[in-house]
């Protein structure tokens, strides 16, 4: 009888062992394509992090990352004390802020409105043409702006010139910078946030809207209490991601938008991570820059993914 029960118990925990791994075997081939980008991600992401010591280290090449002196907080300390650091602080916040109001905005704006027009064919010539800048690399889009905007000979001063009207410094006055910076922005990046939003639409029960125009609701009542309230969540969670980005920035973008007449607001934190590891060689400064911005950056997120839940959010986290 004894023996009977032991074979039993270990037959039943066979079972489980198999039930509990049997999925591995099931699906072995969807599991090794999760692997490749999870190894990619591990190697090029996470390995990487050691380097991070060299914030708190006197970082010499010859000495390698444990052979340098520890320094602890020496380092954080004389970046605070920067004037250049101060400045990139304000110009990151100031760009990103300004860049979340306008670039954030524009695409939910966009699809509200393609998702009105009834033209097929017109959707899809529009859509494709929208969606095309963000396949550009910042050099081109650089490099195009300046041919378009350029006080000297861009094509848009010389139409003004014809109609009787003044060059206009777009990219060579601080200001002017500022908001070309901005546009440019808002129509590289609006075409592609679009297609987020309208795959949030399009998911949409039908049976709302026509609901909707049965209780005699026009055109505008219906975004307004069906769709925008039915891609909130979605809204939500980009605006979180957004926010962690917002001690980031893009250096590419400015680093190919950037003049010497303009200087005000090109200094920002990827830049100047630039400067002090790429350009001066102070890689410790550089790394610590970095630190601080990736800290933020998580404070951001977690706050505002605490907040979207009291507001009754999902969140993402």
């Amino acid at each position: 009888m004894k023996v009977a029960n032991a074979s039993k118990t270990n037959q039943n925990a066979l079972l489980r062992k198999n039930e509990r791994f049997g999925f591995l075997k099931r699906d072995w081939q969807l599991y090794l394509l999760v692997a490749i980008p999870l190894a990619f991600v591990i190697v090029f992401k996470y390995f990487p992090m050691a380097g991070l010591v060299i914030a708190f280290k006197d970082y010499k090449i010859a000495r390698g990352f444990w052979g340098s002196e520890w320094v602890g907080f020496q380092i954080f300390q004389d970046i605070f004390a920067k004037p250049d650091f101060a400045k990139a602080i304000r110009n990151t916040l100031l760009l990103n802020i300004l860049d979340l109001i306008f670039s954030f905005t524009m695409p939910i704006i966009l699809a509200l409105m393609l998702n009105e027009v009834k033209s097929v064919k017109f959707k899809r010539v529009n859509q494709t043409l929208l969606y095309l800048p963000h396949f550009l690399s910042w050099v081109i889009i650089g490099a195009i702006a300046y041919q378009l905007l350029s006080e000297g000979g861009g094509v848009v001063n010389n139409l003004i010139e014809l109609m009787g009207g003044n060059r206009v410094p777009f990219l060579q006055e601080d200001t002017n910078w500022l908001i070309s910076y901005l546009a440019i922005g808002v129509w590289q990046s609006m075409g592609w946030g679009t297609i987020i939003y309208l795959a949030a639409i399009s998911g949409i029960n039908p049976e709302m809207y026509e609901a909707a125009t049965v209780d005699g609701a026009g055109r505008w009542r219906k975004v307004w209490n069906i769709t925008i309230p039915s891609i909130r969540a979605t809204i939500v969670t980009l605006l979180i991601m957004s926010l962690g980005k917002v001690m980031e920035g893009s250096f590419e973008r400015i680093w190919s938008l950037q003049n010497k007449a303009t200087t005000e607001f090109t200094t920002t934190i990827p830049v100047l991570v630039y400067r002090w590891g790429i350009e001066s060689g102070n890689f410790s400064r550089a790394t610590a820059v970095g630190l601080f911005q990736s800290v933020i950056g998580i404070i951001l997120v977690i706050t505002a993914d605490r907040i979207a839940k009291k507001l009754g959010e999902d969140g993402i986290l």
